[in-house]
């Protein structure tokens, strides 16, 4: 096994163009959702990371025809194998939980080993599988693995447990085919979250609501097949703009939904980074100076907890104390201690709770990549420190983000990635 390592040669400002990526977030549950139909399903825009790698082999796994080239994906789920789908195939991927639904839709049963991904505390399967009970599955087992029989799906008006993006995705797939009308309340409306309802609109289903946090879904008998273009990555979107911001360059990031990041743009005029939003484009300008603000992260459409450590990378520059509260994951601020190699002097609070003073003269070190942002954050910090920094356990970074080393060489970084 080849351990990836990147060297980052600091304090380069960034300039020129680029363009985002499709969302990983919004590829994976679509992806999911391919096996609601029997027919053939292509998708383009699909980002070209592991995470879309391992989901590809697990369906595989299950019998289904698919393939991934370029950044197209193509499924084509006439039959599927109604298996045990064991620990290895789901170790490395969380959204495999994303299977449970569209397997209960198809096999009226699934047999899942707890899903793995990035370590963020504690993230139970509570709500995904009241969810599913909630619309008529039976919950058979849940200590070596998870076993659930449903025989098709009822409409019902019900609560989600909490606003779980993955829970809310795998009651919405089961809710499209289910029998009569669904309503789901504190549904999660994140960006990705609306792309999947698109995508099933787009074959056929029958949702209203999409963006907010009720949703009204008439099942329907069958979907079709379709083409369909996954929505642009906004939290790659998010880390390019701050890529450019800490560096204080000029830099257009290209192939984005703006509404997307109402908040974040919010507290880049906070921070008073300079920048200029078109409809599918944004342009950072290098800025005077940068204030300290406070970030709290909640479910969208507040500040998202995937962008709290990459903008903690940029309110390391800025004057005064800034202060973060991350309310959603408390495993979230471990890259903190990573940047304090750096010379960061943070005030870990509590797992929850961090201040950070600037600005800070960032110094090159060796770090590791704690979770996907949380690499993406210190590869920000990184790129504003003084002389090389060594950031081992990139595995995380190719997981969420597609070539980002490549992207930010490209408007001026000097990243090598380093393989032995």
């Amino acid at each position: 096994m080849h351990s990836h390592r990147f060297l980052v040669t600091g304090g380069r400002k960034l300039s020129g163009s680029v363009k985002a990526g499709g969302s990983k977030n919004a590829a994976l549950p679509i992806i999911a959702a391919s096996l609601l139909t029997q027919e053939r399903v292509v998708l383009h825009n699909v980002p070209h990371i592991a995470d879309i790698e391992t989901i590809l082999h697990l369906l595989k796994f299950l019998g289904i025809e698919a393939s991934f080239e370029g950044n197209t994906f193509t499924v084509n789920a006439a039959k599927i194998d109604n298996r045990d789908i064991p620990h290895e195939q789901v170790s490395k991927l969380r959204g495999s939980s994303l299977l449970m639904a569209p397997l209960l839709a198809r096999n009226g049963e699934v047999r899942l080993a707890f899903p793995g991904g990035c370590v963020l505390g504690k993230r139970p399967m509570d709500a995904h599988l009241s969810a599913l009970e909630a619309l008529g599955a039976q919950l058979l087992e849940q200590d070596e693995l998870l076993h659930l029989k449903v025989s098709r799906f009822q409409g019902r008006d019900f609560t989600m447990t909490e606003a779980s993006v993955t829970a809310t995705e795998n009651a919405i797939m089961a809710a499209v085919l289910a029998e009569g009308m669904t309503t789901i309340r504190l549904a999660a409306s994140e960006p990705h979250v609306q792309d999947l309802c698109h995508f099933l609109n787009s074959l056929g289903a029958n949702i209203k609501g999409i963006g907010n946090h009720t949703l009204h879904i008439e099942g329907v008998d069958e979907l079709h097949g379709g083409e369909y273009r996954v929505t642009s990555d906004y939290l790659e979107v998010g880390t390019l703009v701050l890529a450019a911001a800490i560096t204080q360059g000029e830099v257009e990031v290209q192939d984005i939904v703006p509404h997307h990041l109402d908040i974040f743009w919010q507290k880049l005029r906070e921070v008073g980074v300079h920048f200029e939003l078109s409809e599918n484009s944004v342009k950072v300008l290098p800025s005077e100076k940068l204030n300290a603000i406070k970030l709290h992260t909640a479910i969208f459409p507040s500040f998202p907890t995937d962008l709290q450590a990459p903008f903690a990378a940029l309110l390391t520059q800025s004057e005064g104390v800034s202060t973060i509260f991350e309310t959603l994951f408390e495993g979230r601020l471990q890259y903190l201690y990573e940047l304090e190699k750096m010379g960061l002097k943070p005030k870990i609070l509590n797992p929850y709770q961090a201040e950070i003073e600037g600005p800070t003269a960032l110094r090159g070190s060796t770090v590791a990549s704690c979770d996907i942002r949380a690499g993406a954050g210190v590869v920000l910090a990184a790129l504003a420190a003084e002389g090389q920094t060594e950031i081992t356990n990139i595995y995380y970074i190719d997981r969420g983000y597609e070539k980002l080393d490549e992207k930010l060489n490209s408007i001026g970084a000097k990243i090598e990635r380093m393989i032995t």
